[in-house]
């Protein structure tokens, strides 16, 4: 069977660099160890070897349809993919145990969802879905609102979707038009129509639970008047579905890829009988949806980087299996080809998808760490943790999914004309890629969020905070004379990163426009730098492991693998900084000008 992912570098993450086992120390995860942790990691490996790559290229050929009467018609194996995932905890794994969940840490129940979305990424979002959707009922649901909906939705029976998007609004949730108007009880008729909603219809489940976004009659204006609704397809009662909702599926989005993945247009209450349950407080709708957007948002940039993955160990094996010219050196045409592994413009390419997915998943891994001490630790971990989540889970959308169809762009290059046609799988990864620069807020958006939310944010406490995590990792490498080199370079455009947000600042007060006009080109900066602590961290790990002779988790050769890539990375991606830097600094103003005829 082909390689989609590698569980080496996974446990390398998990055990050396992000010290998984010091999570166990904490009371929410007392009840495990990291030798019943990393079983349950690879248990996902065999779920995703068995049920989900197998079916990967079937499910994109036989794409999910609507079949023009409210029905979106999807691959029989899907039905098959929720069951088994759901029965081995991977919709419910990341809950507590009060609301029925195993209570895992999210670096082990995301390292499934890696595994899961490298084997058949467009299976799998139907799972994280309705995980999102639970525990955002959980968090701030009643216990009646838990009992009724979340033990269907972790059996697999339910799909769990939230619904935000509308056709006038797109990503403005100022704008949305979607009417709630009380009926009593918490309860509300609800009118209007959502778009773009994955997994908002199909045949795998029975029912499905659309956690909705709408005004009630009378709410402020802009988002400071939105609240959050339970609206399921069928209401629920003491002996299965009882009633039709007024939920009708208006179509499914034909995609450029993820073919597997339904993705709806919804009408609530065409027929004036759409009822919807209130979470929590009336106009709070957008903060309790936040937290599974933001969750949402990391879980998007490890999809990414993993469809990625799996392109790049795809480019790998045919580099090493597909002979094709003779290098420069060789001038006697009768020699056999060379594989085209040995030409170094390839090994460049090859390196790059590495370096940027790698590089990603280390950056992921990161934010599930945080994510983690957020949720279990106490006192100034806890909230040193909450900081560091706030400003990097932007980063980690939005550079790696654009980063991510960088990678995937290069895999189909590595093949040639072959990577062009739908004999090979990396124009699949290439088309799947696409829409994850768009899931969740797009990169502009992500881009406005850092550096006009998350920068400023607690006076700054959060960028100084991420500052000193590089610095400390600096200082550790620099325990290392192989690795000086390196951690100077990162030190200098750490410096650097305080000279752009110095000239930014000048117009942070008298000028919001200027301030944000290159916000994107921030984002370029401020990935490039985190992704290269993440590969400075990871060198750190490796080095010590070198230096002591100790082989007992990973082999030489590894090591010495990813401290290749890691200077790979400072030498032909970090020097983009720079530049990124001199375009921020630059004092002429080239964007939002006034004159339009200009383009």
């Amino acid at each position: 069977m082909a390689r989609y992912t590698r569980m080496d570098h996974i446990r390398f993450l998990l055990e050396e660099v992000h010290n998984l086992p010091d999570l166990f120390a904490l009371n929410k995860f007392q009840h495990l160890t990291w030798e019943q942790a990393w079983m349950i990691v690879e248990s996902a490996k065999q779920l995703a070897d068995r049920d989900m790559f197998p079916y990967f290229r079937e499910m994109d050929e036989h794409a999910v349809h609507y079949d023009g009467s409210g029905n979106v018609i999807t691959h029989a194996q899907l039905k098959t993919i929720i069951k088994h995932g759901a029965e081995q905890g991977w919709i419910g794994g990341g809950a507590s145990m009060e609301h029925g969940g195993l209570q895992l840490p999210m670096m082990v129940f995301n390292a499934g969802h890696h595994i899961f979305t490298a084997a058949n990424n467009g299976a799998i979002g139907y799972m994280g879905l309705t995980a999102g959707a639970a525990a955002l009922i959980n968090s701030f649901g009643t216990r009646e609102q838990h009992d009724l909906f979340v033990p269907n939705m972790y059996s697999g029976k339910w799909q769990g979707t939230m619904a935000l998007t509308e056709p006038q609004a797109g990503s403005s949730l100022s704008d949305i038009t979607t009417i709630a108007s009380p009926i009593g009880e918490g309860f509300y008729k609800i009118k209007g129509q959502k778009i773009f909603i994955s997994g908002g219809h199909h045949q795998a489940c029975e029912n499905f639970i659309h956690l909705t976004l709408a005004r009630i009659e009378g709410a402020p204006a802009g988002t400071k008047g939105i609240s959050l609704f339970i609206i399921p397809k069928y209401w629920p009662g003491d002996h299965g579905l009882i009633s039709e909702n007024d939920v009708f599926c208006a179509g499914d989005f034909k995609k450029l890829g993820q073919r597997a993945y339904a993705t709806t247009h919804l009408v609530f209450g065409e027929q004036d009988n759409c009822k919807g349950w209130l979470i929590g407080e009336p106009n709070k709708g957008l903060a309790y949806m936040f937290q599974m957007m933001n969750e949402a948002r990391i879980s998007v940039g490890m999809g990414a980087v993993s469809i990625a993955m799996a392109a790049y160990l795809a480019s790998l094996d045919y580099a090493q299996e597909r002979t094709q010219g003779r290098l420069p050196s060789e001038k006697n045409p009768l020699n056999p080809p060379a594989l085209i592994i040995q030409h170094a413009d390839v090994q460049r390419m090859l390196l790059t998808q590495k370096a940027i997915v790698e590089g990603g998943l280390a950056l992921t891994m990161e934010c599930n760490r945080q994510f983690d001490l957020a949720h279990a630790a106490a006192g100034d971990a806890k909230q040193e943790a909450w900081l560091l989540l706030e400003i990097l889970t932007p980063i980690v959308k939005a550079w790696c999914s654009e980063q991510a169809n960088r990678s995937a762009a290069l895999a189909i290059q590595t093949f040639g004309g072959y990577g062009y046609t739908m004999d090979f799988p990396v124009q699949q990864y290439y088309r799947d890629l696409k829409i994850f620069t768009l899931y969740e807020g797009t990169t502009g958006i992500q881009s406005l969020d850092l550096l006009g939310r998350k920068v400023s944010m607690e006076k700054g406490m959060a960028l100084q905070l991420l500052l000193t995590r590089i610095k400390e990792t600096i200082d550790e490498a620099n325990t290392h004379e192989s690795l000086k080199a390196y951690s100077n370079q990162l030190n200098i455009e750490v410096q650097n990163i305080r000279k752009v947000l110095e000239h930014l600042n000048r117009n942070a007060g008298n000028d919001a426009d200027r301030y944000l006009s290159d916000a994107t080109v921030f984002m370029d900066l401020m990935g490039c730098l985190v992704v290269a602590w993440q590969w400075l961290k990871q060198a750190t790990s490796a080095q010590v492991s070198l230096s002591d002779r100790n082989f007992s988790r990973q082999s030489q050769s590894f090591y010495e693998g990813i401290i290749h890539t890691m200077k790979f990375y400072f030498r032909y991606e970090l020097p983009h900084a720079e530049a990124y830097a001199k375009t921020l600094m630059n004092p002429d103003y080239l964007v939002q000008v006034k004159n339009k005829q200009l383009f």
